[in-house]
């Protein structure tokens, strides 16, 4: 029996995503000839790869504009498992329109190849700025935070979980704008599971409690996720690390991360309360979609200097607003799930 099979039930698979193929990624390498599909797409430039696609830079000769084209691998076209989740994530995409998601503009086949049109987005993904910086001012980490659960939100919205929420598939242009990439794993609420029960994917750092466990992901899986990456923004580590994926996994089902002000004695207490929240190990009591995990965000980043300055320069009384930005069921925590 597997080890995950063990510690999770029979039957059950763990599938990890490989990095995101979604621009940009690292440094561009210019093509030695351009690339032409169907004679109005020109790639020039290949941002980065994954797993299944590369990811080119372009232009549309049609409409003269810069593009993003997300390419699967040869070796996939003919496999309906990858040709399916490709095609689903701008199956998934399509007609959303919002300044906070990598918007899809097309979908096409030429020949063996098949692709996706997106958005271009100039700048780096979150990854990268933390490898560079570590962790980042509280103010600029809740801002964007802020902007991913508003992506992420107008998805939940339209009946879709991302599942796949991390630092690597979140873009940030150089005038600060973050937009959430890569929904090639996202699942329709109301559409059967592109996998079969028992199968995680995801990639373990980021996981719920619940899709650890291998059951369906809702909007307040993506909320976990999201209260992950605002957790490594604001500290420079996950909550979790481990020997290996498996190690870490159980870590969501039962441990507690360290205090986010142990970690960054800036942190102030009102959002130490609201990732704890995010990342209750019971989704029942989490915020129970991205939106209102914005709202709350935006609370605090509207309430200003006095809810994000340093831990010890606060009063020993809470202010009002940040007493009402933390709800007491905050303090509570939830125990651990029983894993069958």
């Amino acid at each position: 029996m597997l080890a995950a099979e063990r510690l999770f039930g029979e039957g059950t698979r763990l599938h990890y995503n490989t990095p995101s193929a979604d621009p940009p990624q690292g440094q561009s390498l210019r093509v030695e000839e351009p690339i032409f599909l169907n004679d109005r797409y020109k790639l020039t430039e290949r941002l980065g790869e994954g797993g299944m696609a590369e990811v080119y830079r372009g232009q549309d000769l049609r409409l003269g504009r810069d593009v993003a084209v997300k390419m699967l691998r040869p070796q996939y076209a003919g496999d309906q498992t990858f040709l399916q989740r490709f095609l689903g994530e701008a199956r998934s995409l399509a007609g959303f329109s919002h300044p906070n998601i990598v918007n899809v503009y097309d979908v096409g086949k030429d020949g063996r190849r098949y692709y996706i049109v997106m958005e271009y987005v100039p700048g780096s993904d979150l990854r990268q700025i933390l490898q560079k910086r570590s962790r980042l001012p509280v103010k600029q980490a809740l801002n964007i935070a802020r902007q991913v659960a508003l992506g992420v939100g107008y998805a939940h919205r339209k009946g879709l979980v991302h599942r796949d929420i991390k630092p690597g598939n979140v873009l940030i242009t150089p005038g600060g704008e973050a937009k959430v990439a890569d929904f090639g794993i996202a699942k329709a609420m109301s559409s059967a599971n592109l996998t079969e029960p028992g199968v995680v994917w995801g990639t373990t750092a980021y996981l719920s409690p619940e899709q650890v466990r291998g059951e369906p992901a809702t909007p307040a899986s993506d909320v976990y996720s999201i209260g992950v990456v605002l957790y490594e923004v604001l500290t420079g580590r996950v909550p979790f690390t481990g020997e290996d994926r498996v190690a870490i996994a159980l870590q969501h089902l039962h441990d507690t991360p360290a205090a986010l002000t142990e970690l960054n004695p800036r942190v102030p207490r009102g959002v130490e309360f609201l990732v704890q929240k995010a990342l209750a190990k019971n989704p029942a009591d989490r915020y129970p979609n991205a939106d209102d995990l914005a709202r709350a965000l935006g609370e605090y980043l509207r309430a200003g200097t006095d809810l994000t300055a340093p831990r010890e320069a606060l009063p020993a009384r809470a202010p009002a607003t940040a007493v009402a930005a933390a709800p007491a069921t905050l303090q509570r925590r939830p125990p651990a799930p029983v894993v069958g």
